[in-house]
């Protein structure tokens, strides 16, 4: 039978460890032979475009011992070369588990706005800085002290986001597989917390402290100057924020109140509360010295600090909240959620789901995760319309004239094998699917789901559909402690249903 290019690639799938070792032109392969058997590469057949495509795409980078087997991969007409001349005449297959999950995912972030935003941030807060800190020298104002404080927390948390931006764009590695997307998280949490403390706790202490003891601030007219400039300054800043937010918004489609609640990049919307915060807190400063030099009572100038800590500790709590949200690990949106298992339940090959989750790995970028109960029927037909029905029932037919059954047996051996290889391929083909749907899913995993009943605390397949979503509901015994089906149940018994796809909790219909 003449080998196809399919076929040779997918029998390189089958029997070989090894641990490779990839450069630019060759890669190498430590093997060991788990099993002696009959089957082999064919000698003549060289490697097709898929299969060096195959090879080239799902080598990751490992640790080679001594012993190899050198693949060049650089000809088109590649072939296998052996390293040690005593086994040149022995015939090695490579193991399938290899070319599972291997292959190497890169991260890209399109986070310009936020860049820019933080930068203009940045640079705006230390000018704003430098005119305060002048300021609060010759005025000596409780306000103006408050805001010089602002203006340091401000530009600490602006060099902390523009630390997490740069850090969470280093690429994957062994230690980290899913990236480090997440670290802007942790540092806009850090700037936050730096906001609360610094910021609002330092602010509202100085003006507690100085609420009987208030004098009226000299040169006053100085710091209505410098309020004017700031708020240019700092106006101009929150701009190009909210420019940046808007764009972010546009980007994943969503409202801008619901990007600033819900958006998955906290950069551009701390930017944008913060320097919100600055220009409502010079605001209210400016106010407060208009009050102290209208009617001559200083103690509005140490209330106007406290409302300014205030202020920003709503900010601070704010973004505390948010960050916090997605270091938890938050689910992706419930319309791309539902795009995805829509479109599972389409595939012909899919008779059920179960399981279903995803997790935010960065800003925009998602985990999505199932279990699958597989259309058997429907994988094998699709098998048997790529690689030829008829000459599989032309060697079943071979093999059943046989006295004894080893070659029948054999050759079930094979097909079988074929067959869980054509299973690989269906994943294969959801999991790019899926990623064409949502782009933002940047790491698929699918399982093959069992739905025989099993006993103890795994639980058993759901006999109910969710009225919600149509997912399977399971049910939670706290007496036995066993998982149950959806069915009527005792009013001895306490149990709580949920779907285990949309985590909907349920009530049982009354028996």
């Amino acid at each position: 039978m003449r080998t196809s290019s399919y076929t040779l690639a997918s029998r390189l799938r089958r029997t070989h460890r090894f641990s490779p070792r990839c450069s630019s032109q060759f890669l190498l392969f430590h093997y060991s032979d788990p099993r002696n058997d009959d089957r082999s590469l064919p000698q003549k057949a060289p490697f097709s475009s898929s299969a060096h495509t195959l090879l080239r795409g799902l080598v990751s980078s490992a640790a080679c011992s001594k012993r190899v087997v050198l693949l060049d991969l650089v000809s088109s007409g590649s072939v296998v070369h052996r390293h040690h001349q005593q086994q040149q005449q022995q015939r090695h297959l490579l193991h399938r588990s290899f070319f599972t999950r291997a292959k190497q995912v890169k991260i890209e972030f399109n986070d310009q706005h936020s860049q820019r935003a933080v930068t203009t941030a940045l640079w705006c807060n230390f000018l704003v800085f430098s005119l305060k800190f002048g300021v609060w020298l010759s005025t000596s104002s409780h306000v103006m002290f408050a805001e010089v404080v602002h203006s340091v927390a401000d530009f600490a948390n602006q060099a902390l986001l523009a630390y997490g931006l740069s850090s969470s764009r280093r690429a994957p590695d062994a230690l980290h597989p899913y990236g480090y997307s997440k670290e802007r998280f942790v540092w806009s949490l850090i700037s936050a917390v730096g906001i609360f403390c610094l910021g609002s706790g330092a602010t509202i202490i100085h003006g507690v402290q100085n609420l009987w003891t208030s004098q009226p601030p000299p040169n006053i007219q100085y710091a209505a100057l410098v309020i004017g400039g700031s708020f240019i300054i700092e106006g101009a800043s929150l701009l190009v924020a909210i420019q940046a937010v808007k764009k972010g918004a546009a980007a994943e489609g969503m409202k801008l109140r619901d990007y600033i609640w819900r958006g998955h990049d906290p950069t551009s919307v701390a930017v944008m509360t913060e320097d919100g915060a600055a220009v409502t807190g010079l605001a209210i400063a400016a106010a407060s010295l208009v009050a102290v030099n209208r009617t001559g009572n200083a103690i509005y100038d140490p209330i106007g600090s406290i409302v300014v800590g205030n202020l920003l500790g709503m900010v601070a709590i704010f973004l505390i909240q948010r960050n916090r949200h997605a270091l938890i690990g938050r689910a992706m949106d419930d319309h791309d959620m539902e795009k995805v298992l829509q479109f599972l339940k389409n595939d012909p090959v899919v008779d059920s789901l179960y399981d279903c989750k995803s997790e935010v790995i960065g800003p925009g970028f998602f985990r999505f995760k199932a279990e699958i109960d597989f259309n058997g029927v429907v994988v094998v037909q699709n098998y048997l319309h790529r690689t030829g029905r008829g000459e599989w029932a032309r060697q079943f037919r071979e093999a059943a004239k046989e006295k004894d059954d080893t070659a029948l047996l054999k050759m079930m051996s094979n097909y079988g094998e074929e067959v869980v290889t054509a299973l690989g391929s269906e994943v294969d083909r959801l999991e790019k699917e899926i990623q064409k749907l949502v782009p933002g899913i940047r790491h698929v995993d699918i399982e093959a789901h069992n739905p025989i009943e099993v006993v103890g605390n795994k639980g058993v397949a759901a006999a109910a559909a969710c009225p919600y979503c149509g997912g399977p509901v399971m049910g939670w015994d706290f007496e036995a402690h066993l998982l149950f089906c959806f069915i009527p149940i005792s009013h001895k018994t306490k149990r709580k249903f949920y779907c285990t796809i949309c985590s909907a909790r349920l009530v049982p219909a009354a028996s």
